[in-house]
This record gives structure tokens, sequence and C-alpha cells, in this order.
């Protein structure tokens, strides 16, 4: 038998070319199978699907049509994102570059925990992650930042920070409605448990946390969001950091979701305040249109890093930097990394500031008009106006049975793709718009197909 082509090297490129046409039209058929935004049929139909086609996973012998078998069944099987009826979470479509460049760092494969693996990307990761950082904290010097896999990763990567910066211990004080990788992090670090504040309003209460932080003892860690998960919130940042510097407290800001509005010049006012934090949390793989993963941690005074060095004498012997050879074990938690660098650089480059700008502001403008659309329709009830990009809404005069009921409805039928979310004591229905692609007729033909698929539920009776 013979060995299979490599992806780099001499033979890499004539290896790839026919299995990227095999990659292709497999996705391109597998959509037109799909049909719609996700698969019909619900969990067990799709699992059959799968498990039909993919057979037994390691046979004794090689099927060379596996690739073009599983991928169809991959694309067939998928939620798409870039479907304009795909709308329930953080979840955005990538733009064609960026995914384009992320199979030009699967093909090298460098990994990111010594020079002599990635040479140039190491470089890149460098000129990226300044100018990142620079973007966020425009007024001060030397911020930096560092890649990671997602917000989780970079809200661990901030209460760590935190921790180490007073000596050990810290407690974290986040809102109602911070993301719960927050706790979760606090809970892995063995810290004390979290003070949650009041959010009544679905951001956090400057006046309740002005009076826990008054009463608690220190050292304290304040985490922000700009951009909840539910709503699209943005809580009063200024206020916020007011407090923080007033008490002595550390701020971290989840920026997660919101920190792209920072390429918008329309839109960025909305985030007056964010550079008070010490830490800042952002994800390109919401509102920056990158494949998974594209994460980051922006930290105002780059001294806050040293806490993550580390010393392994095959990555980093004191010799080889000393004759130097960049050290890369301080800039994560992890030890091999995946080249996440080249797709945000391509994109940056390709797009600026300004045609990323352009994207924040498509999405934002659909969710304004999606909005204006519930709220001018009888049979709806809005629950606000948009922040970001995410709408809430839900049937009017239904119970919360109907409508966890619908959305499970279109889920299974393939029809449409909503999130949901309880707040006010109620359940709602989630629209989050990260497809600039999206038009009038697709937001009009959503609200119209959950109007329709609503009006076949009889309540009181309503499927589970």
């Amino acid at each position: 038998m013979s060995t299979p082509p490599l992806a780099s090297g001499p033979e890499g490129p004539p290896a790839l070319r026919p299995l990227l046409d095999t990659v292709l039209e497999a996705l391109d058929a597998g959509a037109r199978a799909r049909g719609g935004p996700l698969p019909a049929g619900g969990p067990q139909a799709v699992a059959a699907h799968v498990r039909e086609t993919a057979g037994e996973i390691l046979p004794d012998q090689g099927d060379p049509h596996a690739l073009r078998a599983l991928v169809h069944a991959f694309a067939e099987g998928a939620a798409d994102p870039a479907h304009p009826l795909c709308a329930a979470h953080l979840h955005c479509p990538s733009l064609a570059v960026a995914a384009a460049a992320d199979l030009a760092a699967s093909a090298l494969n460098p990994s990111l925990d010594s020079w002599d693996q990635a040479p140039a990307a190491s470089e890149l990761e460098t000129l990226v992650t300044g100018a990142l950082a620079r973007e966020i904290y425009r007024r001060d010097a030397t911020p930096d930042s560092l890649i990671t896999t997602g917000g989780t990763e970079s809200n661990q990567l901030a209460l760590l920070l935190a921790r180490e910066a007073h000596g050990g211990t810290v407690r974290l004080v986040c809102g109602a409605n911070a993301h719960h990788s927050l706790t979760r992090a606090a809970w892995l670090l063995g810290l004390p448990r979290p003070v949650v504040v009041p959010a009544p309003a679905g951001t956090l209460d400057p006046a309740a946390l002005d009076q826990t932080l008054t009463r608690l003892p220190g050292p304290l860690l304040v985490a922000a969001t700009a951009g909840t998960t539910d709503a699209g919130l943005i809580d009063p940042l200024p206020e916020i950091a007011t407090r923080c510097a007033a008490r002595g407290a550390r701020l971290h800001i989840d920026a997660a979701y919101g920190g792209g509005l920072l390429f918008s010049t329309r839109h960025r006012t909305a985030l007056t305040g964010l550079d008070a934090a010490h830490t800042i949390t952002l994800d390109l793989h919401k509102l920056g249109w990158q494949p998974i993963a594209a994460g980051l941690l922006a930290v105002k005074d780059p001294r806050d890093l040293t806490a993550l060095r580390q010393r392994a004498d095959y990555l980093n012997a004191p010799d080889d930097t000393e004759a130097g050879l960049p050290d890369l074990l301080d800039r994560s938690l992890r030890t091999t990394r995946r080249p996440d660098v080249l797709k945000l650089a391509v994109t940056l480059k390709t797009l600026g500031r300004a045609g990323l700008g352009t994207l924040v502001d498509q999405v934002c403008a659909r969710a304004r008009e999606f909005a204006a659309l519930v709220h001018d329709h009888p049979g709806f009830e809005l629950h606000a106006p948009p922040v970001i990009s995410t709408v809430l809404f839900r049937p009017e005069g239904a119970t919360d049975t109907t409508v966890a009921a619908l959305r499970r409805a279109l889920l299974t039928e393939g029809r449409a793709v909503l999130g949901r979310t309880r707040l006010d004591g109620r359940l709602w229905l989630k629209a989050t718009l990260l497809n600039p692609a999206t038009g009038p007729d697709d937001l009009a033909a959503l609200l119209h197909l959950v109007a329709t698929r609503r009006a076949t539920l009889v309540e009181g009776n309503t499927p589970r």
C-alpha cells in the first residue's frame, strides 16, 4: 500500500487540488440535500443518517470514497449559519477568505509552542495581537493580547491573571447577566464563591455593585459584560469602571459578543468605557465572521502576563532565548496551539477596519429592521429594541409551553433555527442576526414562518 500524500511539502498542493474539488462538490450536494437551515427529522433522524453513511468508522481496509461520503453527510446534517433562517446563537457564518486561510494553516500545521515549529506564524501572531490590543486600548502605550479558543478560555485566563496579580487570591463579583464561564472559571481556579449582583434590567446595576464592593473585603475582580448572550445588552461600562476605581477593584469586561463593535465608526461609542478594564475578552468567531476558534484576551498592562511564564528545556531553554529565539510558552495556557492567527491576519488585512465595520453595521441594521417587523405585527410581542444584533420576541398571548414547542417544531422540521431565553419571568424566542447577507425579504419570511407555525399549535395541547 502506498503512503497517503501529505498536505504540505512539494507534493502537498497537487495532492490537495483534487481533494478540494471533492470537498467543494460534497459541500454543495450536501447543502442542496438538506434544503434548509438544518436537517429535518430531529436528533434521531440525523443520527441514523450519519450512522448509515459512516458505517464501520474504523474498518480493516480503508474506503477511498470516505471523504466525499462523510463531507456530504456532514453538510447535509449541518446547521448552516449562512442560511438566513439560521439565527439562534452567537454562531456566525465564516468569511470565505478566512476559511481559505484556515486551509493553509491546516496544511502547514504549525504549532505555536516553540519558534522552531512556527517561525512565521509566531511573528504574525505578534503583529495581530499587538494591532488588536491597540484597537481596544487606544490611549495606552503598550497593551497586549493573547489568542485563545474563545470567551470561555479568555475569561478563565482573565481570572487567573487577576488572582496572580493579587498574590494568589481574588473574589469574583459579577452580574446575574454574566456568562456562565466566569463562575465556572472561579470554580476551576479554586477561588471563593463568586458574588452575584442583581441585573434587574438585564444589565449590571452600578448602585448594587457599589454596595457590594463597599461591604466585601478585597481583593475583588468585577466582571462586566459588553454583549450578553441572552439579549445582546451592554452593561453601563463607564459607571462600573468609576465604581471599581473608587473601591480599588480590578475590572474585567467580557466583550466576546459586543467587542466587534470596535470596528464600526457608527457603533463603537456603545463600548465607551471598555478601555478602563484591566482585561477584555473578545471573540471574532462571533461578530468577526471567523471560523472557530478565534478568541482573544486583551491586557492593558502586559506585565500581568508574567504570571504565565513557564520553562521547558526542550521548548524554551534559557540559552536559546538568550540567543534570540522567541519564547512562546508565556503566550497561552496551552502548549500545542493551532495557528488561528493566520485567518485573523488575512481577514484584517483583506477587509480593513472599514470593511469589518460595514459588516457590523449591516447586521445591526438587520436586527433593527427585524425588531420593527415584530413591533408592527399584531401577532407578536417585542421584548425591547436591539442593542447589537439580538432580537427577543414571542407570539402575543402564548404560554411559555407554546413558545418552547414552537421553537422545537421549527427545529425538528428543519425550517428555522431560533434560540430561546428566559427574561422577565417569561420565555422568549431569540433571533441572533450575524449574517450580513440576510435581506429584508429573509426577515419577513422568518417572521411569517413563525406566525404560520404558531397558528398550527393548539394552546394547551402543544407537543413536547
